[in-house]
C-alpha cells in the first residue's frame, strides 16, 4: 500500500512540472516580477535625471539619460525622458565647450605701484611663425590698473612687430567667420616690441565678450602680416569690472 501512495505522489509531481499551462504561468509570473524591478530601477535612475534636468546640469543629466536608454531602453522612463533627451544631448555638448573655453582663459590680479593691477590673457589656438624661427605661442591680454589704465594688446613669444606701428598702423580683426575690420594698433617705440596695443581696447573687449571666435592679422618686422585666431567664447567679464 504504501509503494502504491508513493508511486502516485511520484506521478501527480511529475504531471505538475509537466503540465504546460503551469509552467507557461510560472514563466509569466517570473517575466512579470523582472519587469517590475527593472521599471524600478529605471524609475530611480529617471529620478536623479529630472534632478539634473530641473537644476539646469545638462552634462549630468546627459549621463543619467545615457545610462538610462543604456540599461532599460524599453522602460516607461525611457519613454516619458525621450522626446526632451536630444535638446538635453545638445545643451550639455555647449555647456562641456563652455567649460572648454572657460579654461583657456588665465586671470591674474598683483598690486603694481599705486594699484592693483587685473588682466586677462588667452593663448591663441595654434602657434604662429613671425619670423622664420619657428612656430611660438602668440597671447591676447587685456590689462586695467588705476594707474596705468586699461590696454588691451598682443604679445609675441619671439620676433617683433613691425617697427612702421611705432606711432599708428592697423590690424585686422574678424569675429566668428565674419569679414574682418581694420582697428588701430601701435607698438612701443623700442628697438624689440614683443607687444602690439590695439587701440580701441573697450571695442576689442565687447567683440571678445559676445564672440567665440576671434581672428587678429597683424603686421610683423619680418615682412607681411600673421593671423592668430582666439576662442574667446569663455571670456568671463567678472574678472575685470568695469569692462562690461
Amino acid at each position: 500500500m504504501k509503494r502504491l501512495i508513493l508511486l502516485a505522489a511520484c506521478t501527480l509531481a511529475v504531471a505538475a512540472c509537466t503540465d504546460p499551462e503551469a509552467e507557461r504561468q510560472k514563466q509569466e509570473a517570473a517575466a512579470a516580477q523582472e519587469h517590475a524591478r527593472r521599471e524600478v530601477d529605471a524609475a530611480a535612475i529617471g529620478k536623479q535625471y529630472d534632478g539634473a534636468v530641473a537644476a539646469a546640469d545638462w552634462e549630468r543629466a546627459r549621463i543619467f539619460g545615457v545610462a538610462l536608454f543604456d540599461q532599460y531602453p524599453d522602460s516607461d522612463t525611457a519613454a516619458r525622458i525621450e522626446p526632451g533627451f536630444v535638446e538635453v544631448k545638445a545643451k550639455a555638448e555647449a555647456a562641456r565647450e563652455l567649460r572648454r573655453m572657460q579654461a583657456l582663459w588665465s586671470y591674474n590680479q598683483v598690486a603694481v605701484g599705486k594699484g592693483v593691477q587685473r588682466s586677462a590673457m588667452i593663448q591663441g589656438k595654434e602657434r604662429v611663425d613671425v619670423d622664420g624661427s619657428g612656430a611660438k605661442v602668440v597671447q591676447l591680454v587685456f590689462r586695467d590698473h588705476p594707474q596705468w589704465k586699461r590696454h588691451a594688446y598682443l604679445v609675441l613669444q619671439a620676433g617683433d612687430f613691425a617697427r612702421a606701428c611705432y606711432r599708428a598702423c592697423q590690424v585686422k580683426v574678424g569675429v566668428d567667420g565674419a569679414a574682418p575690420r581694420a582697428m588701430a594698433a601701435h607698438r612701443p617705440d623700442t628697438d624689440e616690441a614683443i607687444a602690439m596695443f590695439i587701440d580701441d581696447n573697450r571695442g576689442l573687449w565687447r567683440q571678445a565678450r559676445k564672440a567665440k571666435v576671434i581672428e587678429i592679422e597683424f603686421p610683423v618686422q619680418a615682412g607681411g602680416t600673421r593671423s592668430v585666431v582666439f576662442e574667446t567664447g569663455g571670456l568671463d567679464g567678472g574678472q575685470m569690472p568695469g569692462w562690461d
